[in-house]
């Protein structure tokens, strides 16, 4: 409810902003969004101690997880990146940046595949 009512107030203070100033709307936008993820921060809190101790009791190497959150936080970045310069008028630096996300992720993603191509050669007898 708090990020639903503090993302309302964001929205109506931009577009009030942007028809007399809107240079001053991508800052009002961050300041908001960064406050919004401090409150969802207890939350991915939770969420990492849980996802830890299931890789624990999966007896998972832990160099195989890391990879997925990197790609996780990697898309979240780029998805907030790319709507902020969408905001700003800028379709195409948007574009840009979506396409080396993507770009990056396939790059974290390799250790992952590497992983279980070796775990599974390893368990074939």
């Amino acid at each position: 409810m708090r990020v639903a009512t503090l993302a309302i107030v964001t929205v109506i203070a931009a577009t009030v902003i942007r028809r007399g100033a809107f240079e001053l709307t991508i800052p009002l936008i961050m300041g908001a969004g960064a406050l919004i993820l401090l409150l969802v921060a207890e939350d991915l809190s939770h969420v990492v101690t849980t996802m830890s101790g299931l890789v624990d009791l999966a007896g998972l190497d832990r160099g195989l997880v890391a990879p997925i959150a990197k790609t996780v936080a990697l898309s979240l970045l780029t998805k907030v990146t790319g709507e902020l310069c969408r905001c700003s008028g800028e379709g195409a630096m948007a574009s840009f940046v979506e396409i080396a996300g993507t770009m990056l992720a396939l790059a974290v993603a390799v250790p992952l595949v590497e992983g279980v191509i070796v775990m599974l050669v390893e368990t074939v007898p």
